[in-house]
């Protein structure tokens, strides 16, 4: 990479301006984007205004914005270079993401695939994966230094997503033999009765979101074959009951709407050469009333065990779309206020 800031010279007019050059121009059309859309969202996220001249983009603006977009710009760029490509969520999140910090050395013998500038990169079969906020950063850093990792916050954060995709580059890295996937089958709100099938058919439409997540993840034929081979096993929490799970990366989803008992039940289950992630959302829990969350007792007593992180999300962490994020927060003002 051969990128060059061309910062003007003080006391003229162009000094409220940072060139950068760009010296692969099939690359730089690539970054800028079809009809210039990808200039265009970080223009918008971070006030700036970004002009294009052969093989430089001049960014204008204040001070600390032009230094931002530059960075993200670079960022951008050096992943382009890398062959990967990227989409709005990751301009994003590269605008979310803090100033660079130093390489802090955290490893896991090599099952960080990569780690860069304190960036944890995931490596996938099908895409590479890259934090969006400093909160999934520190949560996927968690992952990798922990033997057992919560992930607690509102829906849209990319917890379940991110510790599938850990676990995935765990299982092609031979570091666990296998994913187990599980999730407590309870109706969100609804009573759904009788559903027809055999017991795969019953449970599928609850587990439906960790399928999309391993879609996303690895190729359809090598999936199956991997659930047939039951080397991923995508199953309900009360299947869990009577088992040791030795050597694989197991990720309980919807962990709020587990009862203590079962909750006990679950983090008992770890074995030698595991991984353990748990993952909910405290404000939607779908337990009958009077029934206290198994996540909630979970964090009480656990906290201060060593080996076992527990990594909180926000609002402001929210990779969906934008509007997710505000309608959080409605529902948070609104709670503060009861």
């Amino acid at each position: 990479m051969d990128i060059r800031a061309l910062t003007p010279p003080p006391n003229t007019e162009e000094a409220e301006e940072t060139l950068l050059e760009f010296p692969d121009n099939r690359l730089l059309i690539d970054l800028c984007g079809e009809f210039d859309k990808n200039l265009t969202q970080i223009e918008e996220k971070l006030s700036v205004q970004i002009l294009r001249r052969g093989n430089l983009l001049a960014v204008l603006g204040e001070s600390g914005a032009r230094e931002k977009a530059a960075e993200v710009l670079q960022a951008l760029y050096v992943r382009l270079e890398a062959g990967q490509s990227f989409e709005p969520g990751d301009i994003d999140g590269e605008i979310r993401m803090g100033d660079s910090e130093k390489d802090t050395g955290i490893r896991d013998g090599d099952q960080l695939e990569m780690f860069r500038g304190g960036r944890v990169e995931i490596n996938t079969r099908k895409k590479t994966i890259v934090p969006r906020t400093e909160a999934q950063n520190a949560y996927v850093q968690a992952l990798y230094q922990n033997e057992m990792a919560f992930g607690i916050g509102p829906a849209g954060t990319g917890k379940t997503y991110l510790a599938v995709a850990v676990g995935v580059s765990m299982f092609i890295g031979g570091h666990v033999d296998r994913i187990i996937l599980s999730r407590p089958a309870v109706e969100a709100g609804e009573r759904l009765g009788f559903l027809p099938g055999d017991m795969k058919e019953k449970v599928d439409p609850f587990m439906q979101p960790l399928y999309d997540a391993l879609a996303d993840f690895l190729p359809g034929k090598q999936v199956a074959k991997l659930i047939e081979d039951k080397r991923i096993e995508i199953a309900p929490l009360a299947f869990m009951r009577g088992r040791t799970l030795s050597n694989a990366f197991v990720v309980l989803d919807e962990a709020q709407n587990a009862t203590t008992m079962q909750m006990k039940m679950f983090l008992t289950r770890l074995g030698e050469g595991s991984r353990m992630v748990i993952t909910g959302d405290r404000s939607q829990v779908d337990l009958p009333r009077g029934v206290t969350s198994g996540l909630h007792d979970a964090e009480r007593l656990l906290k201060d065990i060593d080996s076992i992180s527990f990594n909180y999300f926000t609002a402001k962490d929210v990779v969906r779309h934008p509007l997710i994020a505000k309608i959080i927060e409605a529902y948070d003002r609104d709670d503060a206020r009861l």
